[in-house]
C-alpha cells in the first residue's frame, strides 16, 4: 500500500527513544534511509533534553517499557513541554500488547502503537499517516494565531482611530455654532443611544451603515476596507452592545423608532 505522501525528505525530526542501543540504530538507520532526520535517544531523560532544546521535533517513536520513566510518561511530559504553540504525534513501541497498557497510552494522546519485532515498512505507513494527521493540526495552529493577530490589530486600529476622533473633536469644540445643516453628523452623534458609547468611531462608523439597511459588501466599499472586516466589525459593535443580531441593531439606530429604540437598548 503506497500513501500520497511520498516525499524523498521530510521536513519533521523523528525522535526515536529505546533503552535497546541496536534497536535506536535499526530504527534511526531505516527512517533515515526513507527521507526522515533522526534524533536517537537512549532514555527518556535524554530525550526530554533533546526534545527541549529542538523544536523542529515533531514526530515521536517510542519503547513503552524503559526504566526510569516509561513510554507513556515520558510522552505525557513532552505534551506539558510543548503546550498550546507547540504539537507533535507520537508512536508507541511495545514488545507485549498489553491490552490495558494500549488503552492508557491511546487515553494519553498517543496516536498508535506498534508491537515488537516491528514490521519496518508498516511502521513507515503508519508515521507517514501520522505525518498527515500533524501537518493538519499545524496548519490549525498557524491559522489559530493568525485569528490572534487579526483581533490583535483590529482592536490596534480602533484605539488609534479614538484617539484620531479626540485630536479631531477637540478643536471643533472651540469654533462657532455652524448652521444646523452642516452639523448633521453631530447631530447624528447625540442621538446615537447610550448603549452605543463604547464603541470605537470605526464601530459606530459600521453600526450606522447597518442601521441604514447596507450590506457588509456595501459597508466595504464604502469605508474602504475588505468585508472579512467588516463583519469582524458587526461581530464586536454585536459583542459591545448586547445584541443578537443585525435586525436588533438597525432597530435599535432607526430614528423612526424610537419607542422601540428604547425597548431595544434597555436590555
Amino acid at each position: 500500500m503506497e500513501l500520497d505522501v511520498d516525499r524523498v525528505n521530510s521536513q519533521m525530526k523523528v525522535l526515536v527513544v529505546d533503552d535497546q542501543p541496536l534497536i535506536v540504530e535499526e530504527l534511526c538507520e531505516f527512517l533515515e534511509n526513507s527521507g526522515y532526520r533522526c534524533v536517537p535517544c537512549e532514555s527518556s531523560r535524554e530525550a526530554i533534553a533533546r526534545f527541549t532544546e529542538d523544536t523542529e521535533i515533531s514526530l515521536v517513536l517510542c519503547d513503552l517499557h524503559m526504566p526510569d520513566m516509561d513510554g507513556i510518561q515520558l510522552v505525557q511530559e513532552l505534551q506539558r513541554i510543548a503546550g498550546k504553540l507547540r504539537v507533535f504525534e507520537a508512536i508507541m513501541l511495545t514488545g507485549r500488547a498489553d491490552k490495558q497498557d494500549v488503552i492508557k497510552a491511546l487515553r494519553a494522546g498517543i496516536a498508535d502503537y506498534y508491537q515488537k519485532p516491528i514490521e519496518l515498512d508498516e511502521l513507515l505507513e503508519g508515521l507517514r499517516r501520522q505525518e498527515v494527521a500533524l501537518q493538519e493540526r499545524q496548519k490549525n495552529l498557524h491559522l489559530g494565531h493568525l485569528n490572534q493577530k487579526l483581533q490583535f490589530l483590529s482592536e490596534s486600529i480602533d484605539d488609534l482611530y479614538q484617539d484620531l476622533d479626540k485630536v479631531r473633536r477637540h478643536p471643533q469644540r472651540t469654533q462657532a455654532a455652524e448652521p444646523a445643516g452642516e452639523q448633521g453628523g453631530e447631530t447624528d452623534q447625540l442621538e446615537i443611544p447610550a448603549i452605543f458609547s463604547s464603541l470605537s468611531p470605526r464601530q459606530l462608523d459600521v453600526a450606522r451603515l447597518v442601521g441604514k439597511g447596507q450590506t457588509n459588501y456595501q459597508i466595504a466599499c464604502e469605508l474602504g476596507i475588505t468585508e472579512n472586516t467588516v463583519k469582524l466589525y458587526v461581530s464586536q459593535v454585536l459583542r459591545l452592545t448586547h445584541m443578537h443580531n443585525r435586525t436588533q441593531l438597525a432597530l435599535a439606530l432607526s430614528p423612526s423608532n424610537s419607542g422601540l429604540r428604547q425597548r431595544v437598548t434597555a436590555h
